[in-house]
């Protein structure tokens, strides 16, 4: 999940490639853990394809973001990793952590914004 913080009461960021922290969720051991993005705040270019890249090295299954241009699209559908994303009402990990749960969250099968670079 796309987060501002390292915890499941921290605000969620709506940028997938330059969220600050990916927070992985085991919902089956009701873990978390949190993993920086902070190479990618600032990058010119290629934040969603590195950040897709740092995810599926990750292992998770699915990513949940409140955007995705579409070369982090492709990179994470290559790896077969489901994208659902949360609107403006969810505010928090924990919020966003319960929506997915009640089939709430979206799942998209394209990219969500345009890239940056067209």
């Amino acid at each position: 999940m796309t987060a501002q913080g390292t915890n499941l009461l921290s605000e969620v960021d709506r940028s997938f490639g330059r969220a600050r922290w990916f927070v992985v969720i085991d919902v089956d051991q009701e873990t978390h853990a949190a993993h920086s993005n902070k190479q990618n705040l600032d990058a010119a270019q290629g934040a969603g394809i590195q950040a897709a890249r740092n995810v599926v090295d990750l292992g998770v299954e699915a990513v949940l973001t409140g955007n995705v241009g579409p070369k982090a699209f492709r990179t994470l559908m290559a790896a077969s990793i489901k994208i659902f994303v949360f609107d403006k009402s969810v505010t928090t990990v924990s919020d966003a952590l319960s929506e997915w749960k009640s089939n709430h969250l979206q799942e998209v099968n394209d990219a969500t914004i345009e890239s940056h670079w067209i």
